[in-house]
């Protein structure tokens, strides 16, 4: 199923006003794509031309899409009953080019259909306010009215590797639902999964003007999807160098970031022991670690922190990692080679100077196994930068004012999650915790795919994701007065 389809898509990578553009079945100018943990060759995408992606952006500035509330609400409808309906070639697919276990790609397949059902939802409001002009005694009798519009020009989107098909979904379904043109770059190292969605909306019916997927290299093309005069907005999810790159060379457009993040848990002496130590290494080790909104730090009060770690100790070794296409697996690879040989050296780093290995860091290619360091510090390179992968940094604090600093002083600000049943340590922490969501006694990552979603800092600019939010990120507001009696 999967040979077959990267076969019927070799050509498919790029489309302009559904026409197939790119490279042949030769490979001339061709990207390969890799399985992470087999290291074989899977297919191979078209290398855009820098002509190519301008051709692109003209023809999807050029069409002005015309679809009814219906209409798109149908499309979206029929998308996720495709999506449902081929939910473990989807999985298979995703795990095959990204390294992720089964069960995680199983999990992120049904996510792609919530997404569908919320965007389809979402149409079918009224997005308009009304506002009485006769409120004040200078007023008059009148009523101002607004309404949500599409962008003039054209929406790129940028999506990494971690989630193949998933952020794609949070990035197409709003600019469907909204009735805006979007050109979607995927991650070279993962583009099947995002052309696969893209077949879904066209089988939906979704007129292929309003959605172009390029694949190419980021040397060759990627200032132009930044720069190009058709384009109003810029939506990118990845790494900080990036994301400030980014707003530094797209200039005058709208920007929505959702870059890195640093997400501790913090487990406090009143803890369910127990609990927190499940959730840390649920939120440690899903999706191979390689989340945002992954457990990166794990923060935990002095008085309980020996039997804490003694817990993650014992089910970080129960948690089986190793051949991503076995569905007995709890962890597939990283995304390769390279990254887990980063992670690798940030843990020997800390070991060397003074953190204290209890198990794991095994590597063998792109596998990396989940990893639990104590004694960690928080200035050491693990602990302070975004190690994106399944490594667990255990830091131990005196009190809720050392937890709060430790947790606040890196550079980002995304998610959080505390475990404690206290009422008054649950609202300073809502309240002074420098992220854009804290989870009480869950995961960081916990939300739905409707929720506002980003965070601050080095996290992003403030501005939320989620298709409610995306939605009003994706459209202009008009407001227009009428007299009333």
């Amino acid at each position: 199923m999967i040979n077959q389809f990267i076969l019927d898509n070799q050509l498919n990578a790029m489309r302009i006003a559904g026409r197939k553009v790119g490279a042949d079945r030769t490979g001339n100018r061709a990207i390969a794509v890799y399985n992470p943990y087999t290291e074989q060759q899977i297919g191979t995408v078209p290398k855009a031309t820098l002509e190519e992606v301008r051709q692109v952006y003209a023809t999807a500035h050029t069409y002005r899409p015309t679809l009814t509330r219906y209409e798109r609400a149908a499309i979206l409808n029929r998308a996720a009953d495709i999506a449902k309906r081929r939910q473990d070639e989807v999985a298979k697919l995703i795990s095959a080019e990204a390294g992720l276990c089964m069960k995680d790609a199983v999990y992120e397949a049904g996510r792609v259909s919530d997404v569908f059902l919320f965007g389809a939802n979402e149409v079918l409001k009224d997005d308009g306010q009304i506002f009485s002009c006769d409120l004040t005694h200078h007023g008059k009798k009148r009523r101002v009215y607004t309404q949500r519009s599409p962008l003039l020009g054209v929406i790129t989107a940028i999506t990494p590797f971690n989630h193949p098909m998933n952020q794609v979904a949070h990035k197409v379904v709003p600019s469907v639902a909204t009735n805006n043109r979007m050109v979607l770059k995927p991650s070279e190292k993962v583009p099947f999964s995002a052309i696969l969605l893209a077949d879904f909306l066209y089988e939906a019916g979704l007129p292929p003007e309003m959605l172009s997927v390029i694949t190419g290299d980021p040397g060759e093309i990627a200032d132009e999807l930044l720069t190009n005069k058709h384009v109003d907005l810029v939506t990118f999810t990845g790494g900080v160098s990036i994301g400030k790159y980014i707003a530094h060379k797209a200039g005058y457009r709208r920007m929505v970031l959702e870059l890195g993040g640093n997400d501790p848990i913090i487990v406090m002496e009143d803890a369910d022991i127990d609990e927190a130590s499940t959730l840390a290494v649920q939120g440690s080790y899903k999706n191979s670690g390689q989340r945002c909104t992954a457990i990166k730090r794990m923060l935990v009060q002095e008085s309980v922190a020996d039997q804490f770690v003694e817990q993650v100790v014992e089910k970080t070794r129960a948690w089986k990692y190793g051949d991503p296409s076995d569905p007995k697996m709890d962890m597939g690879t990283v995304i390769d080679e390279p990254a887990a040989m980063l992670f690798e050296s940030r843990v020997n780093e800390a070991i060397a100077q003074g953190a204290k290995l209890l198990v794991g860091n095994v590597r063998r290619g792109a596998l990396y196994s989940p990893t639990v360091l104590d004694q960690v510090r928080p200035e050491m390179t693990v602990a302070m930068q975004e190690t994106f992968g399944p490594v667990s940094p255990i830091i131990r604090f005196k009190n809720i004012d050392e937890a709060i600093r430790i947790s606040n002083g890196t550079a980002y600000g995304l998610s959080s999650a505390v475990c404690t049943n206290r009422l008054d340590y649950i609202t300073r922490f809502v309240s002074e915790l420098d992220v854009g969501s804290v989870n009480v006694r869950e995961v960081p990552g916990y939300r739905l795919e409707l929720t506002p979603f980003g965070g601050i800092k080095d996290s992003g600019l403030g501005y939320k994701e989620g298709v409610q939010e995306a939605i009003k990120s994706f459209t202009n507001i008009k407001t227009y007065s009428l007299p009333w009696v």
